[in-house]
């Protein structure tokens, strides 16, 4: 974990293969998105990381997760295992069955939001319109 006051904002881009990721890049515009991906293990991430992502939302894994280690890496902000405020869905490992993570991104892609990572140990998606 590390605390920044980087507040980057931009709009939510779910990336849900390598596809995603290398179309996001090849497009010129990594550095207007919010990266979202599910989960810590997300290693198809990486090349997106060191082109200048600049936030990163993981609906799974922990610090110890492959993103959690290379967000540290690039000193990139970045949310793991988020969860929405109004619903007692969590992740859990294993159990967690693929609408808790339907409706995380049914909730977030497209929306513009801000990283708040001023707290290493939790860090917020804000809404910002």
């Amino acid at each position: 974990m590390f605390e920044t006051d980087k507040r980057p904002s931009g709009v939510v881009k779910y990336l849900g293969s390598p596809q995603d990721v290398i179309g996001l890049i090849q497009s010129g515009k990594l550095k207007q998105h919010i990266l979202l991906v599910r989960g810590g293990t997300t290693t198809f991430l990486a090349p997106a990381l060191s082109m200048g992502a600049i936030g990163v939302i993981t609906m799974s894994g922990a610090p110890e997760s492959h993103l959690g280690i290379l967000s540290r890496e690039f000193q990139t902000p970045c949310v793991m295992t988020v969860h929405l405020p109004d619903s007692d869905s969590r992740y859990v490992p294993g159990e967690t069955d693929d609408s808790h993570f339907e409706a995380i991104r049914e909730r977030l892609e497209g929306k513009n939001v801000v990283l708040a990572c001023d707290d290493a140990d939790t860090g917020k998606v804000l809404l910002s319109d």
